[in-house]
Protein backbone atom coordinates (compact mmCIF):
# COMPACT_ATOMS: atom_id res chain seq x y z
CA UNK A 1 0.00 0.00 0.00
CA UNK A 2 2.93 2.53 1.09
CA UNK A 3 4.38 2.07 -2.36
CA UNK A 4 1.14 2.78 -4.34
CA UNK A 5 0.99 5.81 -2.46
CA UNK A 6 4.49 6.87 -3.56
CA UNK A 7 3.10 5.93 -6.92
CA UNK A 8 0.60 8.24 -6.53
CA UNK A 9 2.31 11.03 -5.08
CA UNK A 10 5.45 10.99 -7.87
CA UNK A 11 2.30 11.26 -10.41
CA UNK A 12 1.09 13.72 -9.44
CA UNK A 13 4.48 15.48 -8.72
CA UNK A 14 5.31 14.39 -12.50
CA UNK A 15 2.08 15.97 -13.72
CA UNK A 16 2.94 19.52 -12.03
CA UNK A 17 6.27 18.84 -13.70
CA UNK A 18 4.13 18.84 -17.06
CA UNK A 19 1.73 21.68 -16.22
CA UNK A 20 4.92 24.26 -15.12
CA UNK A 21 6.53 23.56 -18.49
CA UNK A 22 3.28 24.23 -20.32
CA UNK A 23 3.26 27.73 -18.53
CA UNK A 24 6.27 28.29 -19.84
CA UNK A 25 5.09 27.39 -23.41
CA UNK A 26 1.93 29.44 -22.62
CA UNK A 27 3.81 32.66 -22.48
CA UNK A 28 4.96 32.01 -25.80
CA UNK A 29 1.38 32.63 -27.27
CA UNK A 30 -0.79 35.83 -26.63
CA UNK A 31 -1.87 35.97 -23.15
CA UNK A 32 -5.39 36.95 -24.55
CA UNK A 33 -6.32 34.25 -26.61
CA UNK A 34 -10.11 35.96 -27.18
CA UNK A 35 -9.02 39.28 -28.03
CA UNK A 36 -6.87 37.26 -31.05
CA UNK A 37 -9.95 35.84 -32.20
CA UNK A 38 -11.64 38.71 -32.17
CA UNK A 39 -9.22 40.66 -34.05
CA UNK A 40 -8.12 38.20 -36.25
CA UNK A 41 -11.16 36.21 -36.90
CA UNK A 42 -11.33 33.99 -40.30
CA UNK A 43 -14.67 34.79 -40.33
CA UNK A 44 -15.30 38.30 -40.12
CA UNK A 45 -12.76 41.80 -40.48
CA UNK A 46 -14.31 43.89 -37.85
CA UNK A 47 -14.31 47.45 -37.05
CA UNK A 48 -12.12 48.17 -34.48
CA UNK A 49 -14.23 49.02 -31.36
CA UNK A 50 -17.36 47.88 -32.91
CA UNK A 51 -18.68 46.52 -29.47
CA UNK A 52 -17.91 49.82 -27.39
CA UNK A 53 -19.74 51.54 -29.91
CA UNK A 54 -22.46 53.74 -28.41
CA UNK A 55 -25.68 52.32 -29.59
CA UNK A 56 -26.84 49.02 -30.33
CA UNK A 57 -28.06 49.50 -34.02
CA UNK A 58 -24.88 50.85 -34.95
CA UNK A 59 -23.40 47.31 -33.56
CA UNK A 60 -25.51 45.42 -35.18
CA UNK A 61 -25.23 47.48 -38.54
CA UNK A 62 -21.26 47.22 -38.08
CA UNK A 63 -21.35 43.47 -37.78
CA UNK A 64 -23.91 42.87 -40.45
CA UNK A 65 -21.43 44.83 -43.00
CA UNK A 66 -18.60 42.96 -41.77
CA UNK A 67 -20.64 39.34 -42.26
CA UNK A 68 -21.82 40.32 -45.86
CA UNK A 69 -18.26 41.47 -47.16
CA UNK A 70 -16.18 38.54 -45.62
CA UNK A 71 -15.57 36.17 -48.30
CA UNK A 72 -13.65 33.42 -45.92
CA UNK A 73 -16.38 32.76 -43.44
CA UNK A 74 -17.74 29.47 -43.59
CA UNK A 75 -21.75 30.05 -42.94
CA UNK A 76 -24.52 32.39 -43.60
CA UNK A 77 -23.93 36.12 -43.20
CA UNK A 78 -26.53 36.14 -39.81
CA UNK A 79 -25.17 33.65 -37.87
CA UNK A 80 -21.31 34.66 -38.64
CA UNK A 81 -22.32 37.69 -37.22
CA UNK A 82 -24.34 36.40 -34.22
CA UNK A 83 -21.83 34.02 -33.37
CA UNK A 84 -19.07 36.77 -33.08
CA UNK A 85 -21.14 38.95 -30.43
CA UNK A 86 -22.43 36.16 -28.40
CA UNK A 87 -18.25 35.07 -28.87
CA UNK A 88 -17.69 38.74 -27.10
CA UNK A 89 -20.41 38.81 -24.66
CA UNK A 90 -19.61 35.27 -23.27
CA UNK A 91 -15.35 35.66 -23.48
CA UNK A 92 -16.06 38.72 -21.54
CA UNK A 93 -18.10 37.23 -18.83
CA UNK A 94 -18.35 38.90 -15.39
CA UNK A 95 -15.81 41.97 -16.61
CA UNK A 96 -18.56 43.11 -18.94
CA UNK A 97 -20.11 45.96 -17.32
CA UNK A 98 -23.92 45.89 -17.48
CA UNK A 99 -24.52 48.94 -19.45
CA UNK A 100 -22.20 47.41 -21.53
CA UNK A 101 -23.84 43.86 -21.54
CA UNK A 102 -27.08 45.08 -21.81
CA UNK A 103 -26.02 47.20 -25.23
CA UNK A 104 -24.83 44.04 -26.66
CA UNK A 105 -27.90 42.12 -25.90
CA UNK A 106 -29.78 44.68 -27.64
CA UNK A 107 -27.03 44.58 -30.61
CA UNK A 108 -28.12 41.16 -30.78
CA UNK A 109 -31.88 41.59 -31.16
CA UNK A 110 -30.93 44.45 -34.02
CA UNK A 111 -28.91 42.34 -35.76
CA UNK A 112 -32.22 39.69 -36.17
CA UNK A 113 -34.09 42.95 -37.00
CA UNK A 114 -31.50 43.65 -39.60
CA UNK A 115 -31.30 40.74 -40.99
CA UNK A 116 -35.31 40.26 -41.12
CA UNK A 117 -35.70 37.19 -38.76
CA UNK A 118 -37.84 39.36 -36.27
Amino acid sequence: MAHARKTTHSRKTAARGKTSMRGSAKRATPKRWSQRVTKESDALDLMQGVFKLASAKKIAASLKRSAEHSSRRKTGAYRSALSMLTFYINRAGKTLPKTQRSRLERAKVELKRAFGRE
